[in-house]
């Protein structure tokens, strides 16, 4: 099978490592990089150290409104599915490289496969939910981390190819435990293990 995964953020990156590694047993994967993500701290150094392979397509896309980056990209990624042809467009997550790989592939009729779907903030302020919802909706097969993943699906109508496969993150985990272990990353930031900073403004207003 030939398969296109579409990436362009770190979350993706990370995600995409165990995946990929998997795929390339028994198919045939096409990188799409959107360039969502573009300096080496936020792309580069996650294909250097998870040993990501260089991706076939890089879209070169960089940052913009949502409206103008998530357009951009469905049109680059729209060229990239026309020229490949492949059985399936593969997506991760909740960026707007997720949405336009979704939507992209849905256009032209090409199945889609949505890694970590199900998944629900109940924001809709929020840019990736309204990516997480109408991915979802745009999608044939769902992979799904949690219980709650599959029951917020089935309260949308969406009951078909859902499967509950557990959260990939952990596999990427699993894999570069050893890599974790070498980081000198506390010492060079002067940080204690166990000492955790918040990504969100609403994680740090509710807790």
């Amino acid at each position: 099978m030939k398969i296109v995964s579409i990436i362009g953020a770190r979350p993706q990156f990370i995600k995409c490592a165990p995946v990929s590694r998997a795929l390339r047993k028994d198919h045939q994967e096409i990188l799409v990089h959107t360039g969502q993500h573009y300096d080496e701290n936020m792309s580069g150094i996650f294909f250097e150290e998870l040993s990501i392979p260089t991706p076939d397509y890089h879209l070169g896309i960089g940052s913009g409104s949502h409206g103008a980056q998530t357009g951009r990209m469905l049109l680059a990624i729209e060229e990239v599915l026309l020229k490949e042809a492949p059985d399936m467009v593969l997506v991760y997550g909740d960026t707007n490289s997720t949405l336009a790989g979704a939507l992209a592939a849905a256009k032209l009729h090409i199945p889609v496969a949505h890694v970590e779907a199900g998944l629900r903030s109940f924001d809709r302020s929020m840019p990736e939910e309204i990516n997480r919802l109408l991915t979802d909706h745009a999608s044939d097969l769902l992979f799904v981390p949690t219980d709650n993943g599959v029951a917020n699906l089935a309260r949308e109508g969406i009951k078909k190819g859902v499967h509950r496969v557990g959260d990939v993150m952990v596999d990427a985990l699993l894999f570069n435990q050893e890599l974790a272990g070498r980081s000198d990353i506390l010492e060079r930031l002067d940080l204690e293990a166990g000492t955790y900073y918040r990504h969100r403004p609403p994680c740090q207003q509710h807790r």
